[in-house]
C-alpha cells in the first residue's frame, strides 16, 4: 500500500505533527519494534507490494482480451484485481506489525494502489462499461489528495479517516463488480454501489482539503511563533554586555 521539526496546535485544534509523525506507519512499527525502519528491501511486505505492481499489466491484458467482453477472461481479470486488493490489505498490516517499513515501501505502496485502481477505471471506461466522468472524478481526487499531502507534509501528516477507508473499500468492491460481466439485479446493485463510491470520494476529498488547510495554518503559526521567540532570545543576548554581567565591577 510518498520536514520540519516544530510542533504546535492551531486555532482550530489541529495538531501540527513533528517530523517523526510524517509517517505514522513507520512510527507505529517502530513503537512495536525498536528495529523498525531498518528492514531490508526483500521482506514479505515489500514482496506483496511488488506483486501488486506486477499484476497491473497482467490485469490490463486480461481485461481487454478478446475485445474485453468475454465473461471468462473478465473473470480472470477480476481474480487478478482481487489478489491485488488483498495484497494491499496485508502488506501494510505486516509492515506495521513486524517493523518492515522501508523507504521503498513508503513510495511503492501508494503507487501500486493507484496503478491498479487507475488501470481498472480507465480500462472499464475505454470498454464502455463505466462512464468516463466517474473515472475522471475518482482519479482527480486520488491524484489531487496525494499532491496535497506532499504540499503540507512539512507541517505534519493527514491521517486516513474512517470515511477514507470506507471510500477505498467501496471503490474496490464497486470496481470489482464492474469488472465482472453482470446482468439483472447485480448490475443494478453495482451501479448504486459505484454511485456511493463516487459520493464518498468527493465528500472525503473535501474533508481532506479542509484538514490540509487547518494543518498548514497551524504549522505556519507555529513557525512564526518559534521565529519570534528566537528573535527575542537573540535580542536579549545582544543586550547583555560582551564581558558578562560583572563587567566593570
Amino acid at each position: 500500500m510518498p520536514q520540519e521539526t516544530a510542533s504546535g496546535t492551531g486555532a482550530a485544534g489541529a495538531t501540527v505533527a513533528p517530523a517523526s509523525l510524517v509517517d505514522p506507519v513507520a512510527d507505529s512499527a517502530q513503537a512495536a519494534d525498536p528495529g523498525a525502519g531498518k528492514a531490508g528491501l526483500w521482506n514479505i511486505a515489500n514482496l506483496l507490494t511488488m506483486t501488486r505492481l506486477v499484476l497491473v499489466p497482467g490485469f490490463v491484458l486480461l481485461l481487454v482480451h478478446d475485445d474485453g467482453h468475454d465473461p471468462k477472461w473478465r473473470s480472470f481479470a477480476w481474480a487478478a484485481f482481487a489478489i491485488a486488493m488483498i495484497t494491499d490489505l496485508f502488506d501494510g498490516e505486516l509492515a506495521r506489525r513486524y517493523g518492515l517499513v522501508t523507504d521503498f515501501g513508503k513510495i511503492a505502496d501508494p503507487i501500486a494502489d493507484k496503478a491498479i485502481m487507475g488501470a481498472a477505471l480507465v480500462g472499464l471506461s475505454a470498454l464502455g462499461d463505466l462512464p468516463w466522468w466517474v473515472t475522471a472524478v475518482i482519479l482527480f481526487r486520488e491524484l489531487g489528495i496525494t499532491l496535497m499531502r506532499f504540499w503540507v507534509i512539512r507541517h505534519g501528516v493527514i491521517p486516513a479517516s474512517r470515511g477514507g477507508k470506507l471510500k477505498t473499500l467501496t471503490q474496490g468492491v464497486a470496481v470489482g463488480m464492474y469488472i465482472l460481466v453482470l446482468t439483472g439485479p447485480l448490475a443494478s446493485t453495482r451501479a448504486w454501489l459505484m454511485a456511493l463510491a463516487v459520493l464518498l470520494t468527493v465528500v472525503t476529498g473535501l474533508d481532506y482539503v479542509r484538514q490540509a488547510v487547518v494543518l498548514r495554518r497551524a504549522g505556519l503559526a507555529a513557525e512564526r511563533k518559534a521565529a519570534r521567540e528566537a528573535d527575542r532570545g537573540a535580542a536579549r543576548e545582544g543586550a547583555e554586555p560582551s564581558g558578562g554581567p560583572e563587567q566593570g565591577v
